[in-house]
């Protein structure tokens, strides 16, 4: 991409033009050169958009969730974006798109852009470069973002660095409420939602939520509400925004918003120079195929992965 085609991209994207703004998505999480440039020339644009993060476990109605809420801030007129982490295929390293199936209404709507993305093996909640799609989504000033994790329990604490408000999903009768006591997803929500609240069981799931409340104290200040939400019957959603808009605006007054944009600066800068220097060690190391054939020897227990290891960190140069 030379520079006159990236800068009337960049334009287009501007000006809120859908088919660039999904090629400029693409080339990023191809992680391409002009992808990179791409992000690079963006940057400066974005972090005005409000990231709302959903997560919670398998089942418990994220994507319904995530559905009415886009629904209700597209009868506010805004115009929106929805990044839908999901699992990847095992076989094609795709994204499993099941629940996408259920945003049918959604997906004909210029004012909502739909964008799922693959994992890719990579534990967190969120694949590599969810960031850097949230960053383009940004500039192209869609706002909100809603960010919906694959719903793997613990591992989604990536979600608390990237998102403005976190959103925690749980559901009754499942075993949340035996896990809300000891998961550590329970500790990066901003806002709690029990949703399909007409089954039994709520009572307790919100009594346990309430227990391990009551145990902290963020230095923010913030008491993260419990919203009950039927999102397949629309109900509870109003107050589910209003939550989330009114954790928004207090994180933007609290004294802590600049060390939680230094924590999620920090974050993505590792998590780019891990990408970055891991690729670089092992093309330095093993160019062209030599890493196959070691792996190929160490899966016939010919040698070890760690000495392998060593070798690349020992022999590795960084110059350009």
């Amino acid at each position: 991409m030379d520079f006159s085609e990236s800068g009337d991209l960049l334009e287009n994207i501007f000006n809120g033009d859908v088919r660039s703004l999904a090629r400029a998505i693409t080339r990023v999480e191809n992680r391409s050169a002009d992808g990179t440039e791409l992000l690079q020339r963006i940057y400066p644009h974005t972090g005005k958009s409000q990231i709302i993060g959903i997560t919670g476990s398998p089942g418990s109605g994220k994507s319904s969730l995530v559905d009415r809420l886009a629904t209700l801030y597209r009868r506010k007129n805004k115009t929106l974006a929805i990044v839908a982490i999901d699992p990847s295929s095992p076989f094609s390293g795709g994204a499993v798109l099941g629940d996408r199936i259920r945003m049918n209404a959604l997906a004909t709507d210029p004012g909502v852009f739909i964008r799922s993305m693959a994992t890719r093996g990579h534990l967190g909640g969120l694949a590599n470069a969810t960031a850097d799609v949230v960053s383009v989504l940004d500039a192209a000033s869609r706002d909100p973002i809603l960010v919906e994790t694959v719903g793997v329990g613990q591992d989604e604490i990536d979600i608390v660095k990237l998102a403005d408000v976190s959103v925690v999903v749980l559901v009754p009768g499942m075993g949340d409420d035996i896990q809300a006591l000891k998961a550590g997803i329970m500790e990066i929500g901003d806002v709690f939602v029990i949703n399909k609240c007409d089954r039994p069981g709520v009572e307790n799931m919100e009594r346990a939520v309430q227990s391990l409340l009551s145990l902290a104290h963020r230095p923010d200040g913030w008491i993260p509400p419990i919203i009950k939400t039927i999102a397949t019957e629309d109900r509870g959603i109003e107050e589910l925004a209003e939550s989330i808009h009114q954790s928004y605006e207090h994180s933007q007054t609290t004294s802590l918003r600049m060390e939680k944009r230094r924590d999620a600066a920090r974050q993505r800068l590792t998590n780019l120079l891990r990408e970055q220097l891991v690729h670089k060690a092992v093309e330095t190391v093993f160019p062209g195929d030599g890493l196959e054939k070691l792996i190929d020897r160490i899966a016939r227990r010919e040698t070890d992965p760690y000495t392998i290891v060593d070798l690349i960190v020992r022999g590795a140069r960084f110059d350009t």
